[in-house]
């Protein structure tokens, strides 16, 4: 990593500086909305350089990458590059993360494809009614909601996504025409029809794969360079480096180019991506409602045929982005601020969508090229914005000769190293429990993206109540049982509570004595209490005495507010047992302020 890296990641990387308790019209306050005002004092030529470098190069990726994604989306492919620039500039005053970089990517492109119909018209109002809740949630700080959707979940539907993006492409790579876009159709009708495959499709597109993969592997094995180098060897390892980095660009390029060489001589054995629209987009107002030729189609009616669409679009896209920006930021050593990470995104798409783009995210490969090739700041996505609309201005005549086939060949590779093969056999090492939330979301996701994701969120959810509910407790038998609950006490765990004691201590013959170790119990509520003390009740009842250990302040304070009669607690199990047998020499604690002892006291009143 560069020094200069190192330094931002030292004195101020956006985001880490931030008081979080600021007061709103406060200098940190302000930094904390614009993350620019942390590192933009700070910024000099060799961060320019590194920005600039990094910036370039991540526009030769998602240029092609944009083309393609449109492809999975339905959409006409210059809305792949209408998507592609908003981020840049608007992450570049809002973003807490150095390395990330919004657009279209290949799980929000297929998500489009499910609840947009192929409509450009619905693709863009979805983009600005997905801002808006992004918007909102970050402003009423909801970031918290994303932590109910577990890793499991996650991998989930990432590996669904990625072999249902992958195998759609297959019909492009092999030239197939009429294949139906619904997965299991899809995969039908294209063994059924794999005998009308097209040779210069198939060739060209496993070509381009080849070459990719080629690349790749030259990227990750090209050694660092180092200063005591000889110029020749550092300008060659420049070269490759660039060439490897711009490999999307450099493959469709080669496409493209042996595209137009056929259309020359009047035969054309591949299927083109056709008439891009060319120029710029129009700034306008997303479409409200649309024509149709069987009438016009009303804002309600639209919102109503995106259905859930609307909740699982910004839901997946704000995981993506803050998954992504979360993991370069702990293998760079700087934070982020989630919150602000969700005004940044929904931002994007709200002001994205007045440019006619589709819903973005953050993107994990083209935030790995942004990191690996050295970004100091999210300036760096200004030359990436800037590459882009160069290229809607200039080159979108030439995109009419990109065979479909190379982009085929761009998207399966760019999505293969998402399906995440180890992660069965660690979740089986594990905890075994939580394959089934992934192969539910796995599974499901195939026929439906939305009942995957609420799925398996459902089973995570349940399982998370069910440890609630019935927490292991560790016990220790004896002439006095000693029953340790190992992860707090909720109310729905009263009951089972209740049972234990019954079960071990009351119905014994004869009935003995028991101690609650309360080390783990950090609050409890009502119902707790209401338990509690129908529990000594219970004992008290049979004749023998329930002691507890440990009680922590906070749960001191919540027996005294509820004035708990019967309950006596010592400071240590060895008293509480001493006590319970009968030996002289220990007195209990009762809950009332008089016997709270004199450290406890203080605590309480604090």
């Amino acid at each position: 990593m560069p020094s200069s890296v190192k330094a931002l990641g030292q004195a101020r990387p956006p985001g880490a500086s931030m008081a979080p308790q600021a007061h709103c019209c406060s200098p940190a306050a302000v930094q904390r909305r614009l993350p620019i005002l942390a590192w933009l004092p700070d910024y000099s030529l060799q961060w320019l350089k590194m920005d600039f470098i990094a910036g370039l190069s991540v526009g030769l990726t998602v240029i092609p990458q944009a083309l393609a994604y449109a492809e999975v989306a339905g959409l006409p492919p210059q809305y792949g590059l209408y998507s592609a620039f908003t981020g840049c500039f608007v992450y570049f005053f809002l973003g807490t993360s150095r390395d990330v970089t919004l657009g279209p990517t290949a799980i929000m492109s297929l998500l489009v494809s499910f609840y947009t119909f192929h409509e450009p018209a619905y693709a863009v109002l979805l983009a600005f009614l997905s801002g808006c809740i992004q918007l909102a949630m970050g402003f009423l700080r909801l970031g918290f909601l994303l932590d109910f959707i577990s890793c499991p979940i996650i991998k989930g539907f990432t590996s669904a996504a990625t072999i249902t993006i992958g195998f759609g492409q297959i019909k492009n790579l092999l030239g197939l025409q009429d294949i139906p876009r619904q997965f299991l159709l899809q995969v039908y009708q294209t063994f059924r029809k794999v005998g009308e495959t097209r040779v210069g499709d198939a060739v060209l597109g496993l070509v381009c794969m080849v070459l990719l993969l080629v690349l790749k592997l030259m990227r990750d094995h090209v050694p660092p360079v180092h200063p005591e180098m000889p110029p020749g060897v550092r300008l060659s390892h420049g070269l490759v480096w660039t060439a490897t980095t711009a490999r999307n660009a450099l493959v469709v390029s080669f496409a493209a180019l042996v595209a137009y060489s056929f259309e020359v001589t009047g035969y054309q054995p591949f299927i083109l991506t056709g008439k891009t629209t060319e120029g710029l987009p129009p700034v306008r107002i997303p479409p409200f409602s649309v024509t149709t030729a069987n009438g016009t189609v009303s804002f309600t009616e639209m919102v109503q045929d995106m259905g859930v669409g609307l909740a699982v679009v910004p839901l997946v896209g704000l995981l993506e982005s803050i998954a992504v920006a979360k993991s370069f930021a702990s293998q760079n050593n700087y934070r982020i601020d989630a919150n602000q990470e969700l005004l940044a995104i929904g931002l994007t798409n709200v002001l994205g969508s007045l440019v006619s783009s589709y819903p973005v995210t953050g993107s994990f490969g083209r935030t790995a090229v942004n990191a690996q090739s050295g970004v100091c700041t999210p300036a760096g996505g200004l030359v990436t914005g800037v590459l882009v609309l160069l290229s809607l201005d200039y080159l979108t005549s030439l995109f009419c000769y990109i065979p479909k086939s190379a982009l085929a060949a761009v998207i399966i590779t760019a999505v293969a190293p998402l399906f995440d093969t180890r992660i069965f056999g660690t979740l089986w090492r594990v905890k075994r429990l939580d394959l089934l939330p992934l192969c539910l979301t796995f599974l499901l996701c195939f026929w439906e993206v939305q009942y995957g994701i609420l799925a398996g969120t459902l089973v995570s959810v349940l399982i998370l109540l069910h440890s609630v509910a019935r927490p292991k407790m560790q016990v220790s038998e004896g002439p006095v049982l000693v029953l340790q609950p190992a992860s707090g006490l909720h109310f729905p765990a009263v009951e089972a509570l209740r049972e234990a004691f019954l079960t071990r201590a009351l119905e014994a013959s004869p009935p003995r004595c028991a101690v609650l170790e309360c080390t783990h119990i950090c609050s409890i509520d009502y119902t707790v209490v209401l338990g509690l003390e129908e529990l000594v009740g219970d004992f008290h009842r049979h004749g023998v005495s329930l002691a507890f250990v440990g009680l922590q302040v906070p749960v001191l304070r919540v027996l005294l507010s509820a004035d708990l009669k019967g309950v006596q607690y010592f400071s240590t199990l060895e008293e509480a047992e001493k006590y319970l047998r009968q030996e002289p020499g220990t007195q209990p604690y009762n809950v009332s302020e008089d016997s709270v002892p004199e450290h406890k006291i203080a605590l309480l009143k604090a």
